[in-house]
């Protein structure tokens, strides 16, 4: 049984034109829109973790960067991924 999570029942409020869309996906996938929904979220949750790691990657580059052309393009990849374009 090692690897099977215990689901836990979390209630949320989303849009109407939310409900919508994961109705519609979830027709589409031939799937319920809890699943979809939780698909969603948890997508979404390794997007965040992608975005964060691709942040201190750039951090630690730029930290041991000697080059100022280098430096400059580093410090202008982590605005735009802190504060977007």
């Amino acid at each position: 049984m090692a690897g099977i999570e215990k689901a836990l029942r979390q209630s949320v409020t989303l849009p109407s034109r939310t409900v919508r869309r994961v109705k519609a996906l979830a027709r589409a996938r031939r799937a319920s829109a809890s699943r979809v929904i939780a698909e969603l979220v948890e997508s979404g949750l390794e997007a965040e973790d992608r975005e964060r790691q691709t942040f201190m990657e750039l951090a630690d580059r730029l930290a041991n960067s000697k080059d100022g052309a280098e430096q400059k393009r580093l410090k202008e990849e982590l605005a735009t991924l802190t504060f977007g374009r």
